[in-house]
């Protein structure tokens, strides 16, 4: 909105500055700067009414983690702070006629309003379960389905709306449409919901420590925002030989809006956190990164780009099959790791907090490079 205010400024008075912001570069390191002032100023606010009404984080007395008992005062819900980051940001300096613009706000918002109910129910009304499985699925469901729908659809996608690259193999991309363009649909949109939900999912399921789901989430915005301003630049593309999506350089002013929201962030949630994300913040954040990944057709690479994420999910995943295998086999259930997600697993080893969160982040920088060394290494 605010874009809109200053391109009518130039063309009407041409003030001197002004033509810098019509470049993407400049109004994403405004947003980044803006989304990061923003969470640092109302942080301590939200916090202190959090604080004030008793918002706190419940934990429960039976994950075998005492240390993590000292947490059960700490507000929660504070992913109220990451949404009005980026969303604020985001909103002043993406173009407003831009259907990528409308996309990842209402997908981004409508998961946060998902997370919200489940924390509301959890501090609120004090049920620990949350809002029910098959409820939480079904919000996912319908923001997945809407967006594959608008993806598949939207008349300026009908090109390469089913078309998504394949990591390290050059110029070649993968077709959903197996059954033919009518039908295409059939596989891309329940893709997309597929993707939105587990990404969603397993951010939520990374948001166990301090400091470790807002720091990989930085880590992973900066990354996307990248691939956005390349594949929304005829030259950048032309030269990696990625598809060219016209528009959507406007997503790297939401991606540096995100990471400046999660760094605000880190300022109260590092350890020992003054405030958690709850579900609240990592349904948004998740839900964020697999439309983005989808928008800019480049889903096969989250498991590489939001490593951290697919690893914690991949080690409940495989928990749970092996201790039902042995239980069926021996009648007794066996474990591969101390406890999952897996940094609880480090948790039991003996490895301080602090130590798991920051190697987790160095191997999400790891990742994020390897992701964007896809791009030539074909």
């Amino acid at each position: 909105m605010l874009y809109e205010l200053i391109q009518w400024l130039e063309v009407n008075y041409q003030p001197p500055g002004f033509s810098a912001f019509q470049f993407i570069t400049t109004r994403s390191a405004v947003a980044a700067a803006m989304a990061l002032f923003i969470s640092l100023l109302i942080g301590r606010s939200i916090i202190h009414w959090l604080e004030r009404m008793q918002l706190r984080e419940v934990i429960r007395d039976d994950i075998g983690l005492d240390s993590h008992l000292s947490k059960a005062h700490t507000p929660t819900m504070g992913g109220v702070i990451i949404l009005l980051a980026v969303l604020i940001p985001a909103l002043l300096w993406m173009e407003m006629d831009s259907v990528y613009t409308w996309m990842i706000i209402l997908v981004t918002l409508l998961l946060g309003i998902v997370g919200f109910i489940d924390d509301y129910i959890k501090v609120v009304q004090k049920d620990k379960s949350g809002l029910h499985s098959k409820f939480k699925l079904a919000g996912q469901v319908v923001v997945g389905l809407a967006l594959g729908a608008v993806l598949y659809f939207y008349p300026d996608f009908s090109e390469f709306n089913t078309l998504s690259t394949v990591p390290f193999l050059k110029y070649v991309n993968i077709d959903y449409a197996i059954f033919g363009e009518a039908l295409g649909w059939v596989i891309y949109i329940p893709v997309v919901i597929f993707v939105v939900t587990a990404v969603s999912n397993a951010t939520n399921l990374t948001d166990g420590l301090d400091g470790l789901a807002a720091g990989t989430s930085a880590i992973a915005g900066l990354i996307l925002g990248i691939f956005a301003y390349v594949s929304g630049r005829t030259d950048f593309s032309n030269f990696l030989d990625i598809i060219y999506l016209p528009g959507a350089g406007e997503l790297t002013i939401f991606c540096a809006s995100l990471v400046g929201a999660c760094m605000g962030f880190l300022w109260y949630n590092t350890h020992p956190a003054s405030v958690f994300m709850g579900d609240t913040g990592s349904l948004a954040l998740g839900g964020a990164f697999g439309a983005l990944a989808l928008m800019l057709h480049k889903e096969l690479l989250l498991p590489i780009i939001c490593g951290i994420f697919f690893v914690e999910t991949l080690s409940v995943i495989v928990q749970t099959l092996w201790f039902k295998y042995t239980r069926r086999k021996y009648g007794e259930g066996r474990r591969v790791f101390l406890m999952t997600p897996i940094h609880h697993h480090f948790e039991k080893k003996g490895w301080p907090e602090s130590k798991i969160v920051v190697r987790f982040w160095i191997i999400a920088v790891l990742l994020g490079i390897l992701s964007l060394l896809t791009l030539k290494l074909r």
